[in-house]
C-alpha cells in the first residue's frame, strides 16, 4: 500500500509540474501572439502610410507631367485642328475600301488612272 501511496504522490507531483509547464507555455504563446498582433498592426499602419505617400507622389508626378506637356506642346492652332479633323474624316471615308483590299477581298481601292495622275502631278512639281 505504501508503494501505491508513494507512486500516487510521485504522479501527483509530476502532474503539477506538467500543469505548471503548460501554464508557462500558454503564457509564452499569448505573449508571442500579442507581439505578432502588435507587429501586424504596425506593419499595416506603415503600409497604409506608404500607400498614401505613394499616391500623393503619383499625383504630384502626374501634375508635373501635365504641366510640362502643356509647355512643350501648347494647344494647336485652329487651322491645325481643322486640317486634322478633315484628315481623319478622309481616313474614315476610305477605311471600308482599304479594309476589303487588305483582307484580300477586293482589288486595289484607288484606280490605276488616279494613281498615274498623282504620279504625273508629283513628277511635274519636282521638275519645276
Amino acid at each position: 500500500m505504501t508503494s501505491f501511496f508513494a507512486q500516487e504522490v510521485r504522479l501527483s507531483k509530476r502532474h503539477e509540474e506538467i500543469v505548471s509547464q503548460r501554464l508557462i507555455l500558454l503564457q509564452q504563446m499569448q505573449n508571442k501572439f500579442g507581439n505578432q498582433n502588435t507587429e501586424k498592426g504596425s506593419q499595416l499602419q506603415a503600409a497604409e502610410t506608404a500607400f498614401k505617400r505613394n499616391l500623393s507622389l503619383l499625383k504630384d508626378i502626374e501634375a508635373a507631367e501635365k504641366s510640362l506637356q502643356t509647355r512643350i506642346h501648347p494647344d494647336p492652332r485652329p487651322e491645325v485642328v481643322s486640317l486634322e479633323t478633315r484628315y481623319w474624316a478622309s481616313v474614315e471615308e476610305y477605311i471600308p475600301k482599304w479594309e476589303q483590299f487588305l483582307l484580300g477581298r477586293a482589288p486595289y481601292p484607288i484606280g490605276v488612272e488616279n494613281q498615274n495622275k498623282a504620279e504625273n502631278t508629283l513628277q511635274n512639281e519636282t521638275q519645276q
